[in-house]
């Protein structure tokens, strides 16, 4: 099995899932004592959340590349970037390593192909639905349409991410907000909701709606065991 390079921090709590759930899968699949090789480096979220804020993604990215090519070295067979947010920097750390990179979007996108599904909602933080780097992959990739809700409901999204997700506060009141924009964007005919953010599965689970969701933690991983036991 592959060695399984993991960038993250960005935030803990998001990471400690991706851990978690590489670890179970890892064993699911192999059974006995088997769990994940992984090579984790995570990074202070502090110093990248200012970046984000000043909109310097041009430091962010060296930020990255320069702890990805850490997580190279420490023997990662290939990298994931444990966020939505910064694949927005994705392409400057790849071009910094030397191992290859899944994208989070790709593993989302492939499941939605799979699933027939052709327009989709987007959740996330405010770059991840406003800036072009994820709605353009998926468009251009895998031919889907996304839809993100109007600016308010967008503020409320990102503003419940940074004040209480990233801090491991999960409030009902605030699933029963993101209930409701997810029951928005079916009305703008999203065929399914895409949780672009990798902590919204802390709080909005798919027993909460009948509205398909996409956890992008889950297929993210999901796509990294099936590579981490490719022998090709």
């Amino acid at each position: 099995m592959k060695t399984i390079g993991v960038l993250g921090g960005m935030s803990w709590e998001s990471t400690q899932d991706y851990y978690r759930q590489l670890n179970e899968g890892v064993n699911a699949r192999l059974g006995g004592f088997h769990s994940a090789p992984i090579c984790l480096l995570s990074v202070d979220f502090a110093e990248i959340e200012t970046l984000q804020r000043a909109g310097d993604w041009d430091e962010a990215g060296r930020v990255l590349a320069k702890a990805a090519r850490q997580v190279q070295a420490a023997g990662a067979d290939f990298l994931l970037i444990a966020t939505n947010t910064m694949h927005r920097v994705a392409a400057e750390i790849e071009v910094a390593i030397e191992i290859p990179l899944l994208h989070i979007a790709d593993a989302t996108g492939a499941r939605l192909v799979a699933d027939g599904v052709s327009r989709v909602g987007l959740l996330g933080t405010r770059f991840t639905m406003e800036q072009a780097f994820y709605r353009d992959r998926l468009r251009d990739r895998f031919g889907i349409e996304v839809v993100t809700p109007d600016a308010p409901d967008r503020e409320v999204v990102h503003d419940i991410i940074f004040n209480e997700l990233v801090h491991g506060a999960i409030e009902d009141a605030s699933r029963e907000r993101f209930l409701g924009i997810i029951d928005g964007l079916r009305v703008q005919g999203a065929e399914g909701v895409i949780l672009g953010c990798t902590e919204i599965a802390m709080l909005v689970q798919q027993a909460h709606t009948r509205v398909s969701l996409y956890d992008t933690t889950e297929l993210h991983v999901q796509a990294a065991l099936d590579f981490a036991q490719d022998k090709s």
